[in-house]
């Protein structure tokens, strides 16, 4: 079997079975029998006695959080896909143009104002977007200079002073509700997605994800030099600007959702690359489905592997430092 068809098939069995576990474990274990008698009811109309509770839990406790965790770990990393093919190096993720931290600014400005979580998320978005928006107006006018390394250099000052105006923030807040607010959205959490929550982000991640996959065969040009790709009738520069608009939407409606959860967008394409190599149409929906499956799988562990629930941004950090090195070790040389 080809080496790519098996590693979708992997990736897409692994993340059938990691749902299926999500939705049976917690706090109240539902059995196979009953997680797919509530299926088939919802989708065949076949009627079974199951306890009143069940339907309750896998439809409305756990259902929003097994999907957003699916939807944030496929936009995440998706985002960093696109934005390591574009900037030609492999270690860049999602918040290397602000919008990670733009997204937070925005957020805790949010609460810092005690808006209600439908603010704060709009709050996140906007600033995601605005951050990249000023980050990408001041790279493209400086003259004289790399555009690739104007965006990168330009990205990490805004963050920088985004970072302070966070910093600032929790400064001045309440330290006996704003603070503590403040300091549990910025580890990133899944607790209290709703459905509508998920329909706003999904509306957004694939409003980002179908210029990638419409331009996916060009993507790939982006890895050559600006004159190569101009060569051969690419405009680099609209090109860069459309891959930039759709990664950060991806980026912002996850971030929005969920707070902030680093390294998906680092270390999967990693691990997709590994598999099936740089060929951007093949290596976007299997970073996809490894996103996906891994941050459900951290999500899963973070509300089950001990008696209060662990941040999936600590965890994610905790076991995305060493599988980085890990990768490091084992890829090739100048990929």
């Amino acid at each position: 079997m080809n080496r790519g068809i098996a590693a979708y098939l992997l990736a897409a069995a692994a993340l059938v079975a990691l749902t299926a576990f999500a939705f049976s474990v917690g706090r109240y274990p539902v059995s196979p029998g009953e997680l797919w008698g509530v299926f088939a009811a919802k989708i065949f109309g076949s009627a079974r006695a199951l306890p009143d509770n069940v339907e309750t839990i896998i439809l409305k406790v756990r259902g929003p959080r097994v999907f957003a965790a699916l939807l944030v770990g496929a936009a995440l990393a998706a985002a960093g896909t696109a934005y390591q093919g574009m900037f030609r190096n492999p270690l860049v993720s999602p918040d290397l143009l602000g919008v990670s931290t733009g997204a937070a600014l925005g957020a805790v400005l949010g609460i810092f104002l005690s808006r209600d979580i439908w603010i704060i998320q709009a709050f996140a978005f906007a600033g995601g977007l605005a951050a990249v928006g000023l980050v990408y107006w001041i790279g493209s006018s400086v003259p004289r200079h790399d555009p690739l390394l104007a965006l990168v250099l330009t990205g990490v000052v805004i963050g920088t002073l985004l970072g302070s105006g966070i910093a600032l923030l929790k400064y001045l807040a309440d330290p006996y509700n704003e603070l503590p607010a403040i300091t549990y959205w910025l580890l990133g959490s899944l607790a209290s997605i709703t459905p509508s929550d998920l329909g706003a982000a999904s509306l957004f991640t694939v409003a980002g994800l179908a210029p990638m996959l419409l331009l996916r065969w060009r993507m790939n040009l982006l890895a050559l030099p600006d004159d190569e790709a101009r060569a051969l009738g690419v405009d680099t520069r609209k090109l860069r600007a459309v891959v930039i608009i759709a990664a950060t939407l991806m980026t912002a409606a996850a971030v929005a959702v969920s707070g902030i959860i680093g390294w998906i967008g680092l270390i999967v394409p990693h691990a997709a690359r590994l598999l099936v190599g740089p060929d951007f149409s093949r290596l976007l929906p299997l970073a996809m489905l490894i996103g996906a499956a891994f941050l459900l799988a951290v999500d899963t562990l973070c509300r089950t592997v001990a008696a209060i629930e662990i941040p999936p941004g600590v965890l994610t950090a905790l076991l995305g430092t060493p599988f980085f090195l890990w990768l490091f070790a084992v890829s090739r040389r100048g990929w």
